[in-house]
């Protein structure tokens, strides 16, 4: 009996530590389809993520996990190739998906002197009044910079280096390969689906040319409805705050301005709507996209409203779409 009690243990640790050594790069580049992938970080998971970020059908913030904005990630992938866009991870989805890049998915990289480098800002404040004192709203540490340059979480990033500080350059990395190619050409509208929470980029013939998860508007401070244009993208903006916003946990009844930086409230990029102070920008917390509401303002991850930012030019037709639709896509079982 013991024996087999000691045989049982030894089991369960090595299988335990199997566990844990599929999170590399190899594992993740050669994961294949699986019907209903454990909870925790999976393989076959964050392989889906980084190709749908690279055909620009974006999950937010990859960390490998099945999420809401995984699943509606999916499903549009799936409305655009005419599958029925359930959210949830087909083998035909998944075929449909690998075919659309042979590159592996995780790839080495080497820390350069300008990612080590600051400067940094290592604390910010949570009130916009005392966000205000600070000469710029940088990143904290460096394991941040590099995280959102490749669209992960610090987690998974943390996950996939065991032991590394990334506080030297030279140090070699893994990370996701998310070069999304050159932007489309051919960009004749943006389309805000408040429904779904997802910024859509479309052709002329309504085709899907991009698809973001976003945080659009809330009851307190919803959204516009109707159509607008866009008139200006402002890369690194500073924020404005006007006292008539009225921004629950803002005492202050005097306008002030926060520096820029990407952990500024609108983040990296202000993409500027017709509609007075109305604009698509992106968030010093990519992890939240799609999960919490906004003042109003449609919100992306930096990296996806840097991306919609290269497409669109001033006129770009932008459109709100307050029905419902698509809205029965579920998390993958």
């Amino acid at each position: 009996m013991f024996r087999l009690l000691l045989f049982a243990v030894t089991l369960v640790l090595a299988c335990g530590g199997a566990e844990a050594a599929k999170l590399d790069q190899t594992a993740v580049n050669q994961a294949q389809f699986v019907v209903s992938p454990p909870k925790g970080v999976n393989p076959a998971v964050l392989k889906a993520q980084i190709l749908l970020d690279r055909a620009r059908f974006s999950p937010g913030l990859i960390d490998g996990r099945v999420s809401e904005n995984f699943a509606k990630a999916v499903g549009a992938f799936q409305a655009a190739n005419g599958f029925p866009s359930d959210g949830k991870l087909t083998r035909e989805t998944w075929d449909k998906l690998m075919a659309t890049s042979a590159s592996p998915v995780l790839m080495a990289y080497e820390l350069t002197p300008k990612d080590v480098r600051g400067p940094f800002t290592k604390r910010i404040p949570a009130r916009l009044e005392r966000m205000a004192r600070l000469s710029r709203l940088g990143y904290h540490n460096a394991a941040e910079k590099i995280a959102e340059r490749f669209h992960i979480s610090e987690q998974l990033l943390r996950k996939l280096n065991p032991g590394i500080g990334f506080r030297k350059a030279g140090t070699m990395l893994v990370v996701p390969d998310v070069g999304r190619g050159d932007s489309p050409a051919a960009v004749a509208g943006v389309e805000i689906d408040k429904g779904t929470r997802q910024v859509r980029v479309l052709d002329a013939s309504g085709k899907w040319l991009a698809v973001y998860p976003a945080s659009i508007g809330s009851n307190e401070k919803p959204a516009p409805s109707g159509q607008a244009e866009i008139k200006r993208v402002v890369r690194n903006p500073t924020y404005h705050y006007d006292p008539d916003f009225a921004f629950k946990g803002v005492k202050t009844k005097r306008p002030f301005t926060i520096a820029a930086g990407p952990n500024n409230p609108v983040g990296s990029v202000w993409i500027d709507l017709s509609i007075e102070s109305y604009g698509i920008h992106g968030t010093p917390e990519p992890g939240k996209i799609g999960a919490t509401f906004s003042h109003g303002c449609i919100r992306l991850t930096n990296w996806d409203a840097e991306d919609l930012a290269s497409m669109v030019r001033k006129g770009t037709k932008v459109s709100f779409k307050d029905e419902m639709a698509n809205a029965d896509i579920k998390l993958a079982d």
